[in-house]
Parts: C-alpha cells; sequence; structure tokens
C-alpha cells in the first residue's frame, strides 16, 4: 500500500511540475493558450501572475518530491503538501472551472487517503 501511496504522491509532484512548466513557460505560447483557452493579448496581459502561479506549484512539488524522498519522515511533510494542494484545488474549482477540482484536488485526495 505505501508502495501505491508513494506512486500517486508522485503523480501528484508530477502533474504540479505540469502545471510549473505551462504556467511559467508556455503561457503565451500555442500551446498554453489553448490548454487555458486565452487569447494572445490575454495571455501577455496575465503572464507575470501566471508565472508566479507557476512558481507556486513548483514548491508543492518539491515539497511532495521531499515528503517521498524522506521515507517514513516524510510522512508530515507529504501530508502538510498534499493538505495544500487539496485546499487549491477546491478553491481553483470554486473560483476558476471545476475541471482544476478534478485534475488537482481529487487526486491528491487520493494520494492523501493511501498515504494515511
Amino acid at each position: 500500500m505505501k508502495l501505491l501511496a508513494d506512486f500517486l504522491v508522485g503523480l501528484v509532484a508530477a502533474l504540479h511540475i505540469y502545471f510549473l512548466v505551462l504556467e511559467m513557460f508556455l503561457w503565451t505560447k500555442p500551446y498554453g493558450r489553448r490548454v487555458f483557452k486565452l487569447s494572445a493579448e490575454k495571455a501577455e496581459l496575465t503572464k507575470s501572475l501566471a508565472q508566479n502561479q507557476g512558481l507556486y506549484n513548483g514548491f508543492l512539488a518539491a515539497g511532495l518530491g521531499w515528503g517521498i524522498y524522506a521515507g517514513a519522515d516524510g510522512y508530515p511533510v507529504k501530508v502538510f503538501f498534499l493538505g495544500c494542494v487539496i485546499v487549491a484545488g477546491i478553491f481553483g474549482g470554486a473560483t476558476v472551472g471545476r475541471k482544476i477540482f478534478w485534475v488537482q484536488a481529487v487526486p491528491a485526495a487520493i494520494a492523501l487517503a493511501l498515504t494515511c
């Protein structure tokens, strides 16, 4: 069970690395604009905000990676960062779009349930 839990924690971390790349580096590119349904103008206007958001996603990924790397001692680290991801996913789902809830909060909640 621990192996499956750590795999899912790693998957959540990988998703946040993907979010980092999308928001920090691809926001104004055709792929990034298509993912976020942005016009070129809106993407340019919001680029610095997206980069900041991407950086925070990187911190979440780093924290989850740290929790996995720490082994048994990483349990509280994984619980904390998964909790942060769940809260962010719920908030994003409520304020931006339901898809965020399903892509961010649900995988983190499953990983947390298996971790605990």
